[in-house]
């Protein structure tokens, strides 16, 4: 897989990405497959907004569903704790900046998504608040100067520009929400139907090394769902 490049469309706060977190972890244990990160901003600008009981309840149901059907783990910091948090603010560009830096500190952006969701839906720790962003990236190993500097660079512009671009790469691929696979061999990009193997990381990696002829994610069901349900957080 020499040519291969599995491009990941994903949001930090979309709880199906965090279902999908051993599939990406099986893929970047394949050989030769490199794996690309494009965070979608899915709740950045105009879409962030403040914890809340609304958003409690709506979240809720959708992360029991992942847990049950994904085996990963949700804490009682994040349903009690974050998310009752009227002080926490849901915001997906901080992140998304943190993993550009870290991306850009020897390609450290994926290690540091995982650090991020487990910081998030387990600890219920504020991922928007760079403090946060400084303390999980030292916890991976990235050094602290080095990642503040990257940090600063990554913001703003830079960050919105990726987004932007992330959201011109869905539209092309034919995708409609967070996560979205999309495998590129030459010049050839497919989409792949990934929901079917959340909760079966080595059923994925199989796939993915075998080059099946993989079934288009939007002729799913889940795929045409409104909302953070069946698989998929939708734009």
């Amino acid at each position: 897989m020499t040519t291969a490049v599995l491009h990941y469309l994903y949001d930090p706060l979309c709880g199906w990405c965090y279902g999908a977190a051993p599939l990406i972890e099986a893929a970047r244990a394949i050989p030769g497959l490199r794996v690309e990160l494009h965070g979608g901003g899915m709740m950045a600008g105009a879409n962030r907004q403040p914890a809340s009981e609304a958003l409690r309840n709506y979240v809720m149901p959708h992360d029991h569903r992942i847990a049950a059907l994904t085996g990963q783990a949700f804490g009682a910091d994040y349903f009690d704790g974050l998310l009752r948090d009227s002080g926490a603010v849901f915001d997906s560009a901080p992140p998304t900046t943190a993993i550009l830096a870290a991306e850009a500190l020897g390609g450290r952006g994926a290690d540091l998504l995982k650090r991020i969701q487990i910081a998030h839906y387990v600890e219920g720790r504020r991922i928007a608040d760079t403090e946060v962003l400084g303390q999980l990236a030292a916890g991976i190993g990235l050094d602290p100067a080095a990642f503040a500097a990257e940090f600063a660079r990554q913001d703003g512009a830079a960050t919105q520009a990726h987004i932007t671009a992330s959201r011109h790469l869905l539209s092309r691929v034919g995708g409609r929400g967070f996560p979205t696979f999309a495998l590129q061999l030459g010049e050839t990009l497919t989409v792949l139907d990934a929901g079917r193997f959340l909760g079966q990381p080595a059923a994925w990696r199989a796939f993915l090394e075998q080059h099946g002829q993989p079934a288009q994610a939007e002729d799913s069901e889940s795929a045409a769902q409104e909302g953070c349900a069946n698989g998929s957080c939708a734009i």
